[in-house]
């Protein structure tokens, strides 16, 4: 079994006709096409959207409605130029509690309530990495990238009035929405609780539905449609009050 400290280093392997190589100084040809995966505890294969609401009732309306469409919105908030995206943060779930205990831009703190998708949707999709750089850079961008900017000012006068979201680690995609497949999707909620009730309330909705056509509602069982993670579960801090 490999030590801990193996597992933490960085180890590159080059995917070529299916089979993995281990990529080294000596093979400069390799081409472009193949991928490089990285074994680390700060990447992850998904994407997260957190909910974001002044108080818990409305990020409460705000997942259930994603959750009800089956979607989420794009928006235009503190995006310059006001172009429609729907973002993600790609932290890694286990780092999600630094996330939750730093507010956004808009002292507006996220909330343990959200959507993991799998990047590599959202990237077939047209989502890309946000581009952190100084607002004189934005007219440097290309009109079709412009959607990425993210103000990064670190040279400010004040020093204590730098700005600096790199933390977010954000993914736009620009679009009015994205649908989300179950099977490329995970639900995020802050306790067991919350999952019960999710669980419970669609039972109930199956049961009200086979009653609806004349069907016997005792006999009405149709999975949860979404897998769901429990933040408690994995160890990770929920603030009070959500």
């Amino acid at each position: 079994m490999p030590s801990s400290s193996s597992l933490n280093r960085s180890k590159a392997i080059i995917h070529a006709g299916g089979k993995d190589r281990h990529c080294g100084p000596s093979q400069p040809h390799l081409q472009k096409t193949w991928s490089i995966k990285v074994i680390r505890d700060d990447l992850s294969s998904k994407l997260v959207h957190l909910v974001r609401g002044e108080t818990i009732e409305d990020s409460s309306r705000k997942f259930e409605n994603i959750l009800t469409e089956g979607r989420l919105r794009g928006g235009t908030g503190y995006i310059k130029g006001k172009y429609t995206c729907v973002c993600f943060t790609e932290t890694p779930i286990s780092k999600l509690g630094y996330v939750l205990a730093n507010p956004d831009v808009a002292e507006m703190r996220y909330r343990p309530l959200g959507i993991m998708v799998d990047k590599e949707y959202v990237f077939r999709k047209g989502g890309r990495p946000a581009i952190y750089q100084p607002d004189v850079d934005f007219q440097k961008l290309p009109e079709e990238l412009r959607y990425r900017h993210v103000r990064f000012e670190l040279d400010r006068d004040p020093p204590h009035s730098s700005i600096d979201l790199t933390w977010e680690r954000e993914w736009r995609l620009h679009a009015d929405e994205l649908i989300l497949p179950p099977e490329a999707t995970t639900v995020i909620v802050p306790k067991r609780d919350w999952r019960d009730i999710l669980v419970e309330r669609h039972a109930k909705d199956v049961q009200r539905q086979v009653q609806g056509i004349g069907g016997d509602a005792a006999l009405a069982v149709v999975p949860y449609p979404w897998h769901i993670i429990v933040l408690e579960d994995l160890g990770i801090p929920i603030p009070d009050g959500l």
